[in-house]
């Protein structure tokens, strides 16, 4: 029992700091990531560093859920890779300790993060994506900083555009400088031009201060002219002039009740509550609709049957009537009809749209409670593939894991970000869309665990190989035939003949039948007889063993020639019509895979010719012995 404590310690000293460690560089990537996604709205503003500071403390939480799954698969990779590299795994399982006895201790620890992600989820989360995004969306409508440069107009300032020749870099005085005034729209537009300025702000920091010096001011004034007149303009010389610009360059904090009604803001009671009374509302609009429509189709299904009384009197047809009509009349009949019926589409869209708009706030809702749940089952799972897998593949250090670790979770955000989408536009269910990285990562989990606590080698290469040998029926080896200079049992040379004889026929018949050309639904749908290539490759190989005995050099010299042959599937893996069935449908490998078995049946075909003739010279060989 002291062994046991001991080693639980020793599993548990040995993960956490790598978890650690891979926790804060992933969640430094991430965090990365989000800076490199947002940089124009940060940049330029003037932003204090304890504003920058408080962001990225708020990003950095909200990055938690990415950076979680990874680090724990990262970590456990590492961990599991560092016991087999080490042969300390090796010394545990020789003691009679068994992987999930190792694995009990972390299998623990990883439990309780998932329940501490669920609470992060459900409690931290929402505030801190509330206090994210609102200063996110605050430093997006400050205004940047002041930054006129030379040579070209600057337009950050609402309502102005302002010119500067030049500036003085050390004393701030601006030369050369225009300023356009178009806060009263273009037509009453104001011109200033002043040989040098200085620019700054007020205490209050929302105004800009201009002192110009030496220039003109220019003036429309539309207001004032009459009709058939040119505008008149005023125009103004000064040797020191003033003026205040509006511009607001405070940092001002939006309110973040706006955004704790959204659905980051909400834990799961609010989201529940959200859901219920918007899953209300849409199916009220539903039931509104489907009412209104029944009582239009009725309405319309009444005066129809109404007019067809009338017509009982008088029956005549549309066009007729129609046609009766003069040219006016009949173009004021098109427009109303057409009238009402582009009010119809619109009332109808409009009531779509309506309900649309309700049906994905709620999948919005919906979305965000899944994911209340899926961080806890997602740490679980990807723990339940790393530690396994280190295991198995016995590689510590960070190469081979990260490089594992990156793979897998490129998969799991590819097929986690389809579905979101999916469930967000309404392609999918929302449970489906939002479980379908666990559906996928899940069995593989299973399966890598199962491998690995029966010593399964899914990785070793030598393992792989002989699989694919087998899998295509693939041989290396040459026919060997050696002269025997003693012969205790002399061949029957009639018997001999009589062999390959048959053994010729026997192969053209099989090349009959596989050089047939075959298309590609004939190559996954037509299951040619690959157990007659089987017996050939029988009969072939016990006829050569026979003719090991012959006293003739040249005709034993003539068997290292024939070919061995082998029935792979590739030749027609129609031979298994649910291998025939998955290739086909799966259109990328299905085209490889056919392009592959064309080649290998060109070749098959080939080594059955080479055999007929093979056959015929021995043949010819024993007639002349």
């Amino acid at each position: 029992m002291r062994i046991i404590k001991r080693l639980h310690i020793f599993v548990l000293r040995s993960f956490l700091p790598l978890f650690a460690m891979t926790f804060f560089i992933v969640l430094f990537i991430v965090l990365m990531q989000f800076l490199w996604k947002y940089i124009d709205d940060l940049v330029g503003k003037g932003l204090s560093i304890d504003v920058l500071g408080e962001l990225f403390f708020y990003a950095a939480v909200s990055m938690v859920p990415m950076a979680l799954p990874l680090s724990i698969l990262l970590a456990s990779l590492m961990t599991f890779g560092n016991f087999g590299e080490k042969f300390e795994l090796t010394a545990m399982k020789a003691s009679g300790i068994s992987l999930v006895r190792v694995m009990a201790p972390l299998i623990i620890f990883i439990s309780a993060i998932s329940v501490g992600a669920f609470f992060f989820q459900n409690d931290v989360l929402p505030k801190a994506q509330v206090k994210m995004w609102t200063l996110l969306f605050s430093m997006r409508q400050k205004s940047p900083e002041v930054e006129i440069p030379q040579g070209v107009f600057y337009d950050q300032i609402p309502n102005y555009s302002l010119f500067v020749k030049s500036k003085n870099q050390e004393t701030g005085m601006l030369y050369g400088t225009m300023i356009y005034d178009v806060h009263e729209g273009g037509d009453n537009s104001t011109i200033l031009m002043a040989d040098s300025a200085q620019l700054a702000f007020t205490p209050d920091m929302k105004y800009l201060y201009l002192h110009l010096y030496n220039g003109e001011q220019f003036e429309n004034l539309r207001e004032q002219r009459t009709p058939g007149q040119n505008v008149p303009f005023r125009r103004e010389t000064f040797f020191d002039k003033q003026i205040l610009i509006p511009f607001d360059a405070n940092f001002n904090r939006l309110d973040e009740q706006g955004m704790r009604k959204q659905y980051v803001g909400k834990n799961i009671t609010e989201l529940r509550q959200t859901i219920d009374s918007v899953g209300c509302k849409v199916d009220s609009i539903g039931r509104v609709n489907a009412t209104a429509l029944s009582r239009e189709m009725a309405q319309q299904f009444g005066e129809s049957k109404k007019s067809k009384a009338n017509k009982d009197a008088v029956t005549m047809a549309f066009d007729t009537l129609l046609q009766r009509e003069d040219v006016t009349t009949r173009s004021m009949i098109y427009e109303t009809a057409a009238s009402r019926a582009r009010g119809e589409y619109q009332n109808y869209e409009f009531r779509s749209t309506i309900y649309k708009d309700e049906t994905r706030v709620m999948r919005r809702h919906q979305i965000e409670l899944m994911k209340k749940f899926t961080l806890s089952v997602a740490c679980l799972v990807f723990f339940f593939i790393g530690a396994p897998l280190g295991a198995i593949i016995r590689k510590g250090g960070i190469g081979t894991p990260l490089v594992i670790s990156v793979f897998l979770f490129v998969i799991y955000y590819i097929v986690d970000n389809t579905g979101y989408k999916m469930a967000r536009d309404g392609v999918w269910a929302v449970w489906f869309g939002m479980w379908l990285s666990t559906m996928v990562l899940a069995p593989l989990g299973v399966y890598v665990t199962y491998k690995a606590m029966n010593d399964s080698a899914v990785f070793d290469k030598d393992a792989w190989i002989r699989f694919i040998n087998r899998l295509t029926r693939r041989s290396d080896k040459e026919r060997k035939v050696s002269y025997k200079e003693v012969i205790f049992n002399e061949i029957s040379v009639p018997v001999a003949i009589e062999r390959f004889l048959s053994i010729r026929e026997e192969a053209l018949s099989i090349r009959e039948m596989f050089s047939r050309p075959c298309g590609y639904s004939d190559y996954f749908t037509t299951a040619l007889d690959t157990d007659a290539l089987t017996v050939l490759s029988h009969t072939l190989d016990d006829t050569i063993e026979y003719m090991a005995d012959c006293p003739d050099k040249e005709a034993v010299g003539i068997l290292h020639k024939f070919p061995i042959f082998r029935a792979k599937y590739l030749y027609s893996p129609a031979c298994k019509k649910w291998l025939g069935k998955t290739l086909k449908y799966i259109f990328p490998i299905g085209v490889c895979v056919w392009l592959a078995g064309k080649q290998q049946r060109k070749e098959l075909v080939r080594n059955l010719d080479n055999t007929a003739n093979l056959c015929n010279e021995v043949v010819s060989r024993l007639e002349k012995v």
